[in-house]
């Protein structure tokens, strides 16, 4: 016991033989936390649903050596008297880096897990532009962020820098103003999710199509004249957006009709009823309905409206719809009015 606390006096009364000691501890703790990380902890992981632990817990077990060790040597060279300036910023400078390059790979995992869950849930090009897009912009931000913290372990004064880099920060936002708006538009439209590759949308300034791309900077609407419609992202982010995919795939058909006057109106009803409820694609719920909607100048004016169960039936049935309607009101005997005009003359002589 003598001879073991004469030896703990001596190791710990000498300043180098102390960082010595603490050093040789923290390179056994370092290999101690890498064995329980990788022989321990990332079994555990494999066996949740989740695939994000596994993520962490791989990315930090691969700098969980350095940073233990870089840590204990940080601890060591605190004991030293005097203590020297120069390899304590090393080892700050070396901890920041290590922390730096933890998170680089963490952001790498997430970004590679997203990418490939986003791919087969979506048609969207914009999410495969995106992502890569963040994860730059993330990485870009972290490396910022561990080279300011380098400098000021050296007690560089970098206010002056990042006054600098405020400035060309704005500039070039004023510069690419039109552009980043765009693409935030972009995000904003894959994150709200306000339609899809293959819907069927109208937007408030008329235009009608399937959408056939959503990409980073604009998006493409296919018309039903085959033509291809590039609208920015930032315009549509601001627009008003009918799809007709949402809430699902059914929609209402319309077809305005008048007959003369003098016409029954359940009459008209019921023929109406009995002609397009035997259409092939109509929906019985909700069923078909037949309404009186007003006596105009020259007609009695109704409106007859069907389910189909998918946008992509309504014109055809609404071109039905007309032709059948027709044919029923005139083997009904009931008249199609069209305007007319009664002129009366007045002899003078």
């Amino acid at each position: 016991m003598d001879i073991f606390n004469k030896i703990t006096s001596f190791i710990f009364n000498n300043p180098y033989l102390r960082f010595l000691f603490i050093s040789l501890v923290s390179l056994l703790l370092a290999f101690i936390v890498r064995l329980i990380m990788r022989r321990v902890l990332q079994p555990l992981a494999r066996k949740t649903k989740t695939y994000l632990d596994d993520l962490i817990i791989g990315s930090v077990a691969s700098a969980s050596f350095y940073l233990v060790f870089f840590l204990g040597l940080k601890v060591g060279l605190d004991y030293l008297q005097p203590p020297s300036a120069f390899y304590q910023n090393v080892i700050e400078s070396a901890l920041v880096i290590i922390l730096t390059l933890m998170a680089i790979k963490i952001i790498d995992g997430f970004a590679g897990y997203w990418e490939e869950e986003w791919k087969d849930k979506t048609k969207s090009s914009a999410d495969e532009r995106l992502l890569p897009l963040v994860r730059k912009i993330l990485k870009v931000l972290v490396v910022v962020l561990g080279a300011i913290f380098v400098l000021n372990a050296w007690n560089v004064n970098i206010a002056p820098l990042l006054t600098t880099a405020g400035i060309a920060g704005i500039a070039i936002s004023l510069a690419v103003k039109d552009s980043l708006t765009n693409i935030l538009g972009g995000i904003q439209l894959v994150l709200d999710k306000t339609f899809k590759v293959g819907d069927k949308v109208q937007l408030d300034s008329g235009e009608m199509g399937t959408i056939l791309d959503i990409g980073l900077r604009s998006t493409k609407l296919k018309t039903f004249d085959n033509e291809v419609i590039f609208i920015p992202n930032g315009n549509l982010a601001n627009a008003k957006v009918k799809n007709f995919t949402q809430p699902d795939l059914s929609v209402r058909v319309n077809v305005n009709f008048g007959v003369e006057y003098g016409s029954d109106p359940e009459q008209v009803r019921q023929v109406v009823l009995a002609a397009i409820g035997q259409l092939e694609g109509v929906l019985d719920d909700p069923p078909p309905d037949v309404q009186f909607l007003q006596m105009s100048d020259f007609s009695l004016d109704f409106v007859a409206r069907v389910w189909v169960a998918s946008y992509t039936e309504a014109y055809r049935m609404k071109l039905r719809l007309t032709e059948v309607i027709y044919r029923a009101l005139g083997e009904a005997g009931i008249g199609i009015p069209f305007p007319t005009r009664t002129i009366y003359t007045k002899n003078l002589d």
